[in-house]
């Protein structure tokens, strides 16, 4: 006997739509009215003002990613504590959603390939949230950007990096490249390794990462409409450079910690 229609299971994109319906009026008053309120707070008039232990700036920025990864389902799970001051923070690299999960809970200048600027709302706030751009496949670009992360660690102000070089399919954690971790030897500087998790232990890593040939416009609507699910930051174990023996070790060091928090 068949199931009568009120019985019937749902179909498959049904949910799908739900959530387009649900998601997308939020995510518009998010971008057409939250987003102009969070420019107001980066004035410097009142950007650098103190408020719950960070600047006017920081504090909107962090609340304002938060809001946005409500918004596409993720609910935020943070453990550890992120440094304070100056500090090098490292993560494995999944998907542009990997900037707004960390800024969630500490805006900090990221290191990020330039074809971010031209990206919707991610790359114009980007552009706003002292993101330090590097043209990939360029000496004289990295060479830049070394320089503007060393400049910023020594005026005490973080900087954040993804070791990998470019996003993975999230099926592990590639190797780091030790060079960029250059500017945090020579500041003086600790490292804190950050572990990514999306999902129940890590078990969406390849749904949030980039499809093949997906753009990031095609992976931004499509999480829009994905199921919501954890989404996990691991602050770890910081390294202090004179600790460790040069650039290398501190890379293979960060990188362990972080494959050893996702296998957890």
């Amino acid at each position: 006997m068949s199931p009568s229609p009120s019985l019937a299971p749902a179909a498959p994109g049904a949910g799908r739509a739900f959530r387009y319906l649900l998601r997308t009026p939020l995510l518009l008053i998010h971008v057409l009215v939250m987003l102009p309120l969070l420019l107001l707070t980066m004035v410097p008039l009142w950007a650098g003002l103190p408020l719950r232990g960070r600047t006017v700036k920081q504090f909107s920025v962090e609340h304002w990613s938060a809001a946005l990864m409500r918004i596409f389902g993720f609910r935020l799970r943070r453990s550890g504590t992120p440094l304070q001051g100056a500090v090098m923070f490292v993560s494995n690299h999944v998907s542009w959603v990997d900037i707004e999960m960390v800024h969630s809970q500490r805006m900090v200048g990221f290191v990020a390939k330039q074809e971010i600027r031209g990206w919707p709302v991610v790359g114009w706030l980007a552009q706003r949230g002292e993101t330090i751009f590097h043209q990939r496949g360029s000496t004289e670009s990295l060479g830049g950007v070394m320089e503007a992360m060393l400049e910023r660690l020594k005026e005490g102000r973080p900087v954040a990096v993804f070791p990998e070089g470019r996003t993975r399919d999230g099926s592990e954690v590639g190797p780091f490249h030790a060079r960029i971790f250059q500017p945090a030897v020579e500041a003086a500087v600790p490292v804190q390794p950050v572990a990514l998790r999306y999902g129940v232990r890590g078990d969406a890593q390849q749904v949030v990462a980039f499809g093949p040939h997906e753009s990031f416009f095609a992976n931004f609507l499509r999480m829009l409409g994905e199921p919501s699910r954890v989404a996990e930051i691991c602050f770890l174990e910081p390294i202090f450079p004179d600790q460790v023996q040069g650039r290398r070790q501190i890379a293979d060091t960060a990188r362990a910690r972080i494959v050893a928090a996702m296998e957890a």
